[in-house]
């Protein structure tokens, strides 16, 4: 009896508006886009697609259970998807962040998903632990080679690999540490202040790396002020705040997990001075109902919630309670007081969540001046709308 015959290459045509902007460099296929298949795909396997004039269009990674039922490997003429392929790609993300990593920081993401090449996968380092997250079975298929490339080129000690929660349901993958094991919470610098990262079971990779820049910013900014720090999570801005001189530091969150982090942040840093010579206070009660009920004043407030819109019909509702949040911590600061407002929601474009801020500002009746917008970090590129979530002003109130 003759061996069975392998399935043929899974094969799909797109329709003309998705060709197009797969052409131009767009990394997702959506399931209405594509007109027809050869085929029905499994979970993680390569996908060829073609033009209208059945020519070869790009390469990508086949989801049937997702809203992005293809990520985009490559585009352009054919290729051939190796080891030596990944490799590249690795080499290049490590060279795009080689001003990022220094003696004082030794924590920053590595690879940032589809903008470095990598559809659906972000790689973070904590110190000599490189924490690996997957978001489509794709990298599963061939996770052996994947994990070999990665310990190749970014040479950590440990490896920690972690996957969204639909592929931790669907496969036979077990979190956790690849060969060698480590400690699950690890100490690693950024801007020369020690945190903590929980690379097992901390939110996302273990912390919020993609705030670092704005945290250096504020720390310019607080000399002598009573600082807010709300949705404080594990004290990032608080530490900076205090490293640079703040009369008061105030971390506001929810969880208490979280406030005992930061806790322990500030106890990590107890050999700098600067930090401890700062009353550090931190509360536990919900942001919205803490600010409307408070009459305390601060001289300088972040705001800094979750992602609020995590899907597009969110949005409405998303704005307005960064509208909420806002005007209220305007009105609870002292003249000449500072806002730090940040919003990680694709989902409100920065231009709007800075509009709206300004006009807040504007219908404060406070006279008022803007002294910086941001964005991503240099290690969170974000290459194509949709990678773009992270936006933040800051606003002087006399």
């Amino acid at each position: 009896m003759s061996a069975s015959r392998p399935p043929a290459r899974l094969r799909l045509q797109l329709f003309p508006r998705a060709e197009t902007a797969v052409k131009k460099g767009h990394p997702w296929v959506f399931g209405d886009s594509i007109k027809s298949r050869n085929r029905e795909g499994e979970a993680g396997e390569m996908a060829v697609m073609y033009d209208r004039n059945d020519r070869f269009l790009a390469l990508g990674f086949y989801d049937p259970d997702s809203p992005i039922r293809v990520r985009i490997v490559h585009c352009g003429k054919p290729a051939t998807i190796d080891r030596a392929w990944w490799r590249e790609r690795a080499v290049s993300a490590k060279s795009r962040r080689d001003e990022v990593f220094n003696e004082a920081t030794n924590g920053a993401r590595c690879i940032n998903g589809e903008s470095d090449g990598f559809p659906g996968l972000v790689a973070d380092c904590y110190a000599d632990t490189l924490v690996v997250k997957v978001y489509t079975a794709g990298w599963l298929r061939n996770w052996d080679e994947v994990e070999s490339v990665l310990r190749e080129v970014f040479e950590p000690k440990f490896l920690v690999l972690r996957m969204s929660r639909n592929l931790l349901e669907a496969s036979e993958f077990e979190e956790g540490f690849r060969g060698e094991e480590g400690d699950e919470v690890v100490v690693f610098l950024e801007n020369g202040i020690r945190f903590e990262s929980a690379v097992r079971h901390g939110q996302k990779t273990g912390f919020f790396l993609d705030q670092r820049d704005n945290r250096a910013l504020v720390e310019k900014l607080v000399k002598g002020r009573d600082v807010l720090n709300v949705f404080s999570f594990s004290g990032g801005f608080s530490l900076y705040a205090a490293r640079g001189g703040a009369k008061s530091v105030t971390d506001l969150d929810i969880s208490a997990h979280a406030l005992e982090s930061a806790v322990q942040n500030f106890k990590l840093n107890a050999d700098d001075p600067r930090i401890t010579a700062v009353p550090h206070e931190i509360v536990q009660a919900d942001a919205f109902k803490w600010m409307d009920e408070t009459e305390r004043k601060f001289d300088l407030i972040v705001v800094d919630p979750p992602s609020l819109a995590k899907r597009a019909r969110d949005q409405e509702g998303a704005i307005s309670a960064y509208r909420h949040l806002n005007a209220r911590a305007i009105s609870m600061l002292r003249p000449g007081g500072i806002l730090v407002a940040a919003s990680c929601s694709a989902h409100v474009p920065a231009a709007d969540f800075h509009s709206m801020i300004r006009e807040l500002a504007e219908r404060s009746g406070r006279r008022w001046k803007e002294l910086w917008t941001s964005g991503h970090a240099p290690d969170h590129q974000a290459t194509f709308p949709e990678a773009e979530y992270l936006k933040a002003v800051c606003l002087e109130l006399n």
